[in-house]
């Protein structure tokens, strides 16, 4: 959030230093005229490709969805709700455990990511040891 209040700060200020160039008017040689500022990161889309691979069981087993946020939509069947962990954990896909008992049968699933949160890029991919252990670590994210 830091970056953000400086970039804003940087961008007036130099606004206020450049002579007013009305619009449609030609801009005279070098003059540099600062770019749009960007909107702030809560009005930049959400959109992740997220699978699920199962490389334990008999059957080929990977299935997949997508995620959008702001507006909510994509193929996820709990969008609005993993929307809101995400923004909960800032776009984290992991957080601390939430406190399920789960069992230690050992039933690999292997969890990927990938796309932008709020403009900022996600890349992520890890196997938990079944998918009760994936959920206590990605609440509803991983959630179809």
């Amino acid at each position: 959030m830091p970056h953000l209040v400086a970039t804003a700060l940087a961008g007036a200020a130099l606004a206020a230093l450049l002579p007013a160039v009305p619009a449609g008017a030609a801009v005279p040689r070098g003059l540099a005229v600062p770019a749009a500022v960007p909107p702030a990161a809560a009005d930049r889309p959400t959109s992740l490709r997220l699978t699920l691979t199962f490389p334990g069981r008999q059957t080929s087993g990977t299935r997949g969805v997508t995620l959008r946020c702001d507006p909510v939509g994509g193929t996820h069947p709990a969008a609005e709700e993993a929307c809101e962990d995400l923004d909960e954990s800032e776009g984290k896909i992991t957080r601390h455990q939430d406190g399920r008992i789960c069992t230690t049968v050992y039933s690999p699933v292997l969890a990927h990511a990938e796309g932008e949160w709020r403009g900022r890029p996600v890349r992520f991919t890890t196997r938990y040891g079944n998918e009760c252990a994936m959920r206590a670590r990605t609440g509803r994210i991983f959630a179809f």
